[in-house]
């Protein structure tokens, strides 16, 4: 059995058995006043953690995983939440950082043209290169977290990005040139 159907098959089996306490676990961590409820947090956990259950290395410890996985998704929301600022507009405002980040900065506003051909071409990027823009660039993982929780190398995290920014580089300058 290969490490990747392996964490996937652990990590089935653990919220197959689990999904109750997960709910309460993340119900019992958020406030009352928090915008989402926990099943939202454990389903959002699950998809991200399924999406990358390919890429990671071995998980020994499937529960300590989840549980971290859930305990930092939660202190994400109240972040978000202690900021005041809808999910929306701060995924807006990320959205224009990266755009800068691409494009350079400049005095004008950026078109919604260009913030579209932004997104479709991160979309389109393979999963590797896509996965660590949105965790660094959207998600505000630093790359310490994330290869601490990846099991992968800073220096690889590094240097997809790099290669996905140069990437999204060359696919946005032969967009402007058509138009």
């Amino acid at each position: 059995m290969t490490p990747e159907t392996d964490n996937y098959n652990k990590l089935k089996l653990f919220f197959d058995e689990e999904y109750r306490s997960l709910k309460a676990y993340a119900k019992s961590r958020i406030d009352d006043a928090a915008d989402r409820d926990a099943e939202d947090v454990v389903q959002e956990v699950a998809l991200k953690v399924f999406s990358r259950a390919n890429n990671l290395s071995p998980i020994d410890n499937i529960a300590g995983f989840v549980y971290n996985s859930i305990r930092n998704k939660i202190v994400d929301l109240m972040r978000t939440k202690q900021k005041g600022v809808p999910f929306e507009q701060e995924m807006e405002e990320k959205l224009i950082e990266f755009t800068e980040l691409v494009y350079g900065k400049t005095a004008n506003a950026y078109s919604d043209t260009m913030k579209t051909n932004l997104k479709t071409a991160i979309a389109q990027l393979k999963p590797v290169y896509r996965n660590i823009i949105v965790a660094i660039d959207f998600e505000g993982y630093t790359y310490t977290q994330l290869s601490h929780e990846s099991g992968i190398p800073m220096g690889t995290l590094m240097s997809r990005r790099h290669r996905a920014l140069a990437i999204l580089l060359k696919v946005l300058e032969i967009k402007k040139t058509d138009h």
